[in-house]
């Protein structure tokens, strides 16, 4: 643990210091790691822990080693993620226990034909070296055609027939409910797992599509629970992000749960949730937490993008946006930002004298689409 400490810190602040953090973390009270606590991931029947790890923001490998030193047996990366840097950290983590773990990545999400999602999975395996993983997830899927493509369900099974792949998945943020309803209802059943935002702030429609998709047995694991992670200075110091968590895993549709633990201090304050009840005191904190971010905090239902004349991808701009201001993780919100063609991003807004876009939140889009242009173009 004091390895992954320093590991962690040498990342965040250089070489300065790292012998006075490493101190200040040996003599914190001991932590000990709750007994790890399993749901079923659907028809997979993998029996995975309720909180599992979400490489996505980890610089470092002895982060997640520590967590899967104590318990945690399922780890969730992409090939997008660090433009591929991720999959290697999470490669040396698994050094010695690939047996012991299961693993999920996610293809490319401009990756639609049958040998770009070959060539994926096969550059992921190298990356992560190993010679499968457990779950392959298309990434990002915004409706139901994606999930439908014959190319995309040709390349999935001749994957799994060399034993490449074990389990197909999606990943959805926006029009979940579409996505997750199609997934159910189609006759095929041909995808066994759904990577879905889910938080206290969550459309209802969401946890009615999160429930019918539990009880049809589609393994449903969720991200976003933390709510973007913000700060959150107007708490007072009181963090939020235990409570959101047991908020999101209260919910036995929820197989678990994947809060992006960036260090050690993120990893002890998420894996302590496993196996705690949600409670009144919770309820408070979430309160207090929903007054502080309602004026930035986007859902990504979409709504308001019927209501915009040049088809901004409002949603995916405000999703970039939570991840520079959120997750301070500006490479990623400039990477997802990238992805979003320039007639369709928030350059497109200058045009528009004033914003007829809606939020059904309330959220000001004209203020948060220049602070987008701002920090991100």
């Amino acid at each position: 643990m004091k390895i992954g400490m320093a590991g962690t810190t040498a990342a965040l602040i250089g070489g300065t210091g790292i012998a006075d953090a490493v101190q200040q973390y040996a003599a914190a009270e001991p932590f000990s790691f709750p007994k790890p606590v399993y749901r079923t991931l659907g028809r997979t029947g993998l029996k995975i822990t309720t909180v599992s790890f979400g490489a996505m923001l980890t610089p470092e490998s002895e982060v997640i080693r520590v967590a899967l030193d104590h318990g945690v047996n399922y780890v969730d990366t992409a090939r997008k993620y660090m433009d591929g840097r991720n999959e290697e950290i999470v490669g040396r983590a698994l050094k010695g226990i690939r047996d012991k773990v299961y693993v999920a990545t996610k293809t490319l999400p401009t990756s639609m034909t049958k040998d770009e999602i070959i060539r994926d999975v096969e550059t992921s395996l190298k990356t992560l070296q190993t010679d499968h993983v457990d779950v392959i997830q298309l990434h990002n899927l915004t409706d139901r055609q994606r999930a439908f493509s014959p190319q995309t369900r040709e390349a999935l099974l001749k994957l799994r027939e060399q034993g490449k792949v074990r389990f197909f998945g999606v990943t959805t943020h926006k029009n979940q409910a579409e996505v997750l309803n199609a997934l159910v209802d189609d006759p095929d059943h041909f995808f066994d797992t759904a990577l879905v935002a889910y938080n206290f702030k969550s459309d209802k429609e969401v946890g009615e599509a999160i429930a019918r998709a539990g009880m049809a047995k589609l393994g449903i694991i969720a991200m976003k629970t933390q709510a973007g992670g913000y700060a959150a200075e107007a708490m007072g110091g009181i963090s939020p992000h235990q409570a959101a968590l047991k908020w999101a895993l209260k919910n036995g549709h929820i197989a678990a749960a994947i809060p992006g633990m960036r260090d050690m201090a993120e990893l002890r304050e998420d894996i302590a949730v496993m196996g705690m009840p949600f409670e009144l005191a919770d309820e408070g904190i979430l309160r207090r937490y929903n007054a502080a971010v309602e004026s930035y905090y986007c859902s990504f239902c979409g709504r308001c993008e019927a209501g915009c004349p040049l088809g901004v991808e409002i949603s995916t701009v405000n999703r970039s946006l939570m991840y520079a201001e959120g997750y301070r993780d500006r490479e990623l919100a400039v990477s997802t930002y990238r992805e979003i063609p320039r007639d369709a991003s928030a350059s497109a807004c200058s045009d528009c004298p004033v914003c007829v876009a809606r939020c059904v939140n309330g959220l000001d889009i004209r203020a948060m689409m220049k602070r987008a242009e701002t920090l991100l173009a």
